[in-house]
């Protein structure tokens, strides 16, 4: 099973050579906003997440994602109430991403800030740049290939290899309390930025499009849809979406779907001050993907809100 992950890593490494391929999947994507888009850094004020994302349990050498932020909205700090949710005119945020997939080691971290313009009465046009770095690690100990003298990896058999790349992403998003419509670009460098052991020489400028609506449909049950398209030059552009109900203010339950790749059902507990989520994801038949299981599970703290001065916790929650 080993020598079947390496192989479908190096078919991938081999193939796009100059090019790195590469996109993080996550099934609960809407709870990591900032990540995906630096516009919306602090769109639901100061927060500490964790995230862990088992790829295809139980399989050897499968994908592991660790994924730790913080995100700062310094109005809330003041203390001064709700209404400064609103009218906080900046945001900043880290991220860091953990990935282990096959030979690859890849160690990424986001510096975003987004400023908000206040456009309505509960809505802000917000924009949004980050710094991305990335450490990528190459392991030619797990390389592995059927064809005899490849000068591409065996330049890096029984190896390690380091590089390091920096680069840039733009975002920007239309927000209120109950929708966001958003655009963000990855990679406006295209990696040009890099050091170290150049086994990468590109990256691709990456297209994210998302939007999000809730609705209360009674006092005790309110309902959130999500949808993400990603365009990327290297790779079939993908859809997902997801859809949950919040049920009596803290128990949500969701199904999502990414065509053509996967199902996922979500299960999360929400308070005051924290929300728990698990997503359980299966890839759909035809996929071609292992059939194993993938498992996620996410937490989210708020830093500085009090009980006392929130609306309902279906009013603040993503």
């Amino acid at each position: 099973m080993k020598k079947l992950i390496l192989f479908i890593c190096l078919g991938v490494f081999s193939a796009n050579w100059a090019s790195a391929q590469s996109r993080k999947y996550v099934s609960q994507f809407n709870q990591f906003q900032s990540y995906f888009n630096p516009g919306l850094t602090g769109y639901e004020g100061s927060t500490f997440r964790g995230f862990v994302r088992n790829q295809w349990a139980g399989f050897e050498g499968a994908p592991k994602t660790y994924f730790v932020s913080l995100e700062i909205d310094p109005s809330e700090i003041k203390g001064s109430g709700e209404e400064n949710i609103v009218e906080g005119k900046n945001a900043i945020g880290v991220n860091l991403v953990k990935d282990q997939y096959g030979p690859f080691k890849d160690t990424e971290m986001v510096i975003s800030y987004a400023s908000r313009i206040r456009v309505g009465k509960s809505s802000n046009l917000r924009l949004g740049a980050a710094m991305n770095y990335s450490m990528v690690g190459l392991d030619g100990n797990n390389l592995t290939t059927e064809q005899a003298d490849d000068p591409t990896v065996n330049q890096f058999l029984n190896s390690f290899a380091n590089m390091t790349i920096l680069d840039f992403n733009l975002g920007m998003a239309l927000t209120s309390q109950n929708y966001y419509f958003s655009y963000a670009a990855h990679n406006l460098n295209r990696g040009g930025i890099s050091s170290g052991d150049i086994f990468l020489e590109s990256k691709p400028i990456v297209s994210i499009f998302q939007t999000g609506f809730r609705h209360s449909v009674t006092p005790n049950v309110s309902i959130f849809s999500h949808v993400m398209y990603r365009i990327q030059s290297d790779l079939p552009s993908t859809m997902e979406f997801n859809i949950k109900a919040l049920l009596m203010e803290k128990v949500w339950v969701g199904v999502g779907h990414r065509i053509d790749y996967a199902f996922n059902m979500q299960l999360g507990y929400a308070m005051p001050k924290f929300k728990f989520g698990y997503a359980y994801e299966m890839p759909v038949s035809g996929s071609y993907l292992i059939p194993n299981p993938t498992h996620e599970f996410m937490l989210s703290y708020y830093l500085f809100r009090k009980s006392d001065s929130m609306r309902k916790v279906g009013d603040l929650i993503w």
